[in-house]
């Protein structure tokens, strides 16, 4: 195996409107600050010879361009809300030059949506679009020296996975992205994690996200080493809301193009982005 480090990007942070809100002009949306710039949520990873993104949302281009992603070998879907969908079509540029179609990995109810909303890939074989080649998630998998467990999380109204990466340097990582409830099977999969990437819409209590205080409550239970939470809200104001939330020490508001570093025998390091 390549001695160059695992890593793991937050491609995008956001709520599924993303932050700046449309016609907002509170604090948050009129800030400079690049936490407070938050694409829709997604993450990549990178191993040696294997690139995984999770989600594919309407900012992909975007997040793409921003951290110079030149090949997707796999894509996970966490579910079918159009924030973590509707940047499909930008999936065609990882198509155009790889021999064999695009593995997509999701749940029953997110290819029957994904099929519906994009027939005409489906079937497709040009490499001028979008090849898929559908993944049903059954039980964990391996994608190359990566083992992938579904998480299955309540997200209500809709069938909605985490994934928990084990990794081949010996770390793990979650990605519960959406997530209003962790059944008490799916925290049996979360033990012995290192780190965790949770849902924390906002302070305040929300109906199919959890809130900061629920996310803390999950984070207690699980016990990782380091968590980060993502989906997040333009409540949330990168600058002050550590402070103003009293947060723990092992756990950090994520923000657009933070990187995660693994080595074998290293503790995971976080690689701040650079600001524009």
């Amino acid at each position: 195996m390549s001695t160059n480090p695992i890593t793991a990007t937050l491609l995008g942070t956001g709520t599924s409107v993303g932050v700046p809100v449309i016609g907002c002009d509170c604090p948050v949306c009129t800030s400079a600050h690049p936490g407070n710039q938050r694409t829709r949520s997604s993450l990549h990873l990178q191993l040696p010879g294997l690139s995984v993104l999770v989600d594919s949302g309407p900012d992909l281009r975007q997040q793409a361009l921003r951290e110079s992603l030149h090949t997707i070998d796999a894509v996970l879907y966490t579910h079918s809300h159009l924030d973590h969908v509707a940047g499909f079509d930008e999936l065609r540029a990882f198509c155009w030059h790889r021999e064999s179609p695009l593995p997509l990995h999701a749940g029953p109810e997110t290819l029957e949506v994904l099929a519906r909303m994009f027939p005409w890939a489906m079937s497709n074989t040009s490499r001028s679009y979008v090849r898929p080649a559908l993944r049903l998630i059954e039980g964990p998998f391996e994608l190359g020296e990566l083992t992938v467990t579904p998480v299955p999380v309540v997200h209500p109204s809709v069938e909605t996975f985490g994934f928990r990466f084990d990794l081949p340097t010996g770390h793990s990582l979650a990605y519960l992205s959406d997530v209003k409830e962790i059944p008490s099977a799916s925290l049996s999969l979360l033990e012995g994690l290192e780190v965790l990437i949770i849902d924390a819409l906002r302070p305040k209590p929300h109906p199919t996200h959890m809130n900061v205080e629920e996310s803390l409550a999950a984070i207690a239970r699980i016990q990782p080493v380091r968590s980060l939470l993502t989906h997040l809200a333009h409540e949330i104001d990168y600058r002050t809301a550590p402070c103003d939330l009293n947060l723990p020490e092992s756990v950090t508001f994520a923000r657009d193009g933070l990187r995660l570093s693994f080595e074998s025998g290293k503790p995971c390091a976080m690689i701040a982005p650079l600001s524009p």
